[in-house]
C-alpha cells in the first residue's frame, strides 16, 4: 500500500508544505518572511499574519509540483510543538480543516523530533541507532535515536542556544539579521585561532552558551574602546574565532556522547547545521573518531516541511494519529 503524506510547517518565521510519498520527498515548498530583517529579529505577531497569507499557496504549490492531488493524500501532517504560538496555530488549524474535509488522519509532529529525522530523507541513511546533535536557533540538544519512534535528549543547553549565541554575537558585530549565516561567510576569510573565547565547562552532555556571549560582550567593548575601528579592521578574524569556540563546544559535548555510548553513526540537524564550520568540523572529527557522519542536504536544515513529512510517514506506519482536539503548543517536552 502506498502512503502518500501532506506535511505542514509553520513554527516560526518560514511557511512551508511538503509531499512525501512512501519516505520519498516530492516536493519541498518554503516561503520565507524577509518582514522580520527590519525589527532584527522575529516579530510573533507578523510571523502569524504572513502565515495566513502564504499557507493556501505554498501548499497548492507543493501539491503541484509533486503532480499530486488532494484525492491523492492519505494523511495530513502539520507541526504542533514547539514554536510561535500563533505561527503554530495557522499552521494546525489549515491542517485540522484539510483533515477533516478529507476525511483522512491528521498526525501531529514535535519539530525537533523532526529536525532529528531529516537524516532519514535521503541516502545515505544512518543506520539505528544513531546520535544527533540537533542546533537552532531556540534549541541545542544531543538526542539518542534508537528508532523514528524512540528518540531521547540525553544533552541539552542549561541557557541560551548556539543559533542564538552566533545571531548576538553577529548582533554586537553590527551584523544585520539572521546574523549567523553573516558569521559563516567571514569566518572564511579569517583566522579561527587569532582571539580566544572561553569553553564553559558545565558537566555532563548539557551545553551553556549565555557566559560565553558575556565573554564576547565584554571583549568587543574592552577593544573598541581602544581602537573605535576595531570590529571593522578585524571583522574576519572575529567572526571567524567565535564560529571556532561555538563548534568546538558542540563537537566537544558530541565526541563525549559517543564515547559514553559507544555509537558511532553520529548526524547533525538543525538550522546551525547548515552552518560550514560545524559540517567541516563533524567531517574531520568523524575521520579521527572513524564514526558514520550524516550531514542533511541544506534544504532540509533549516525549518522545512520536508522533515515533518518523513517523520509523519513513520508515525502513519505506526497509526500514531491525532484527533481534531490536538492543540498546538509553544513548549513540548518529547
Amino acid at each position: 500500500m502506498s502512503v502518500t503524506i501532506l506535511a505542514i510547517e509553520s513554527s516560526c518565521d518560514d511557511t512551508s508544505a511538503a509531499v512525501c510519498r512512501d519516505g520519498v520527498m516530492l516536493s519541498n515548498l518554503i516561503a520565507s518572511q524577509k518582514v522580520h530583517a527590519q525589527y532584527g529579529g522575529v516579530v510573533p505577531e507578523l510571523a502569524s499574519r504572513a502565515h495566513m497569507q502564504n499557507i493556501v499557496p505554498v501548499v497548492d504549490t507543493a501539491l503541484k509540483n509533486a503532480n499530486c492531488t488532494l484525492a491523492e493524500i492519505d494523511a495530513v501532517a502539520f507541526t504542533q510543538a514547539p514554536g510561535l504560538i500563533g505561527s503554530l496555530l495557522v499552521g494546525a488549524q489549515f491542517a485540522k480543516s484539510l483533515s477533516l474535509a478529507l476525511n483522512k488522519p491528521l498526525i501531529a509532529v514535535h519539530h525537533m523530533q523532526a529536525h532529528v529525522l531529516a537524516n532519514l530523507i535521503d541516502e545515505p541513511r544512518p543506520a539505528f541507532p544513531f546520535l544527533c546533535l540537533t542546533v537552532s536557533g531556540g534549541h541545542t540538544q544531543i538526542v539518542l535515536c534508537e528508532s523514528p519512534d524512540k528518540l531521547s535528549v540525553i544533552g541539552e543547553t542549561t541557557d541560551d542556544a548556539a543559533g542564538e549565541a552566533f545571531d548576538k554575537s553577529a548582533k554586537l558585530l553590527g551584523l544585520p539579521y539572521p546574523g549567523g549565516p553573516l558569521i559563516d561567510k567571514y569566518a572564511k576569510n579569517g583566522d579561527p585561532k587569532r582571539f580566544a573565547f572561553p569553553e564553559p565547562q558545565i558537566p555532563g552532555l548539557n551545553f551553556s552558551f549565555s557566559g560565553l556571549k558575556t565573554a564576547i560582550l565584554y571583549f568587543l567593548q574592552n577593544e573598541t574602546a581602544k581602537n573605535p575601528a576595531f570590529i571593522e579592521e578585524n571583522m574576519a578574524d572575529i567572526c571567524a574565532s567565535i564560529q571556532h569556540r561555538i563548534v568546538t563546544i558542540l563537537l566537544n559535548k558530541l565526541k563525549k556522547a559517543s564515547d559514553q555510548t559507544g555509537i558511532k553513526n553520529v548526524c547533525i540537524a538543525g538550522g546551525v547545521s547548515a552552518n560550514s564550520g560545524l559540517r567541516d568540523g563533524l567531517t574531520e572529527l568523524g575521520k579521527r573518531k572513524h564514526w558514520n557522519t550524516f550531514i542533511p542536504p541544506f534544504q532540509y536544515c533549516t525549518d522545512n516541511a520536508g522533515m515533518i513529512a518523513i517523520t509523519a510517514y513513520h508515525k502513519f506506519l505506526n497509526k500514531d494519529f491525532a484527533d481534531l482536539s490536538v492543540v498546538p503548543s509553544a513548549r513540548a517536552e518529547w
